[in-house]
This record gives structure tokens, sequence and C-alpha cells, in this order.
């Protein structure tokens, strides 16, 4: 496990070396620092890796969250990085539904947490 970011009541760390994980609060506050840490490790991997997107420690659902997710969405496409699973928390998902983005989301790969 290494830990990318540790700030006001968020935490972004990556483990076993493909799963990019987000605990905490992840709010305005901190959504800035969360998208851009982690922008900056899926810009470090190779093309073709396969990576995951545990979002089940995010117990309060913000547009702020949803932005880094879309964030990292769009940067492991453009770097070529292959997200297999996408895990929400039940909060998260129930934004992630009502806000209609459900479909840029990958398919199968997307699960909540419960």
């Amino acid at each position: 496990m290494s830990v990318l970011l540790e700030r006001e009541g968020a935490r972004l760390e990556v483990c076993q070396e493909r799963i990019l994980k987000v605990d905490g609060e992840a709010d305005f506050d901190s959504a800035a620092s969360l998208a851009a840490k982690g922008t900056e490790w899926l810009q470090g991997l190779p093309h073709a890796t396969e990576v995951e997107f545990d979002l089940t420690g995010v117990q309060r659902a913000s547009s702020a969250v949803l932005s880094v997710l879309l964030e990292w969405l769009r940067t492991a496409q453009a770097c070529e990085v292959r997200i297999v699973q996408v895990t929400l928390s039940q909060p998260l998902a129930r934004l992630t539904a009502m806000a209609g983005l459900d479909p840029l989301l990958p398919t199968a790969e997307t699960s909540v947490s419960a």
C-alpha cells in the first residue's frame, strides 16, 4: 500500500499496485488534490495496465467526488490504461445514478459495496 494523499479527512492510496482507493471526506476542499494525485499516478502507468477504482470509503457523496472520478476516467482513457473495476459506496452510487452518469462508467465492471 502506498499513500498518495492524506489531507482534510481524505485519503488516497494505491493498494496491490493497481487499486486506486479513496477513503474519508472527499469534498470540495480535497477534490482538486485527489484528482491531481490520482491523475499523476495514472499518467505514470504503462499503457494497457489494468486498474481499479475503489470509492467504497466515501460515505458522503458530492458532485466534487463525481468530478474526481470523471477526471480519472478521462485520464485513464487518454493514457490507454484499462479500468477493470469501479466500486462505489451506496451514497455515491445513488448520486451517480441521479446525475445520469452511469453510462459513463465501465458497465459490467461497476459495482456497489454492501
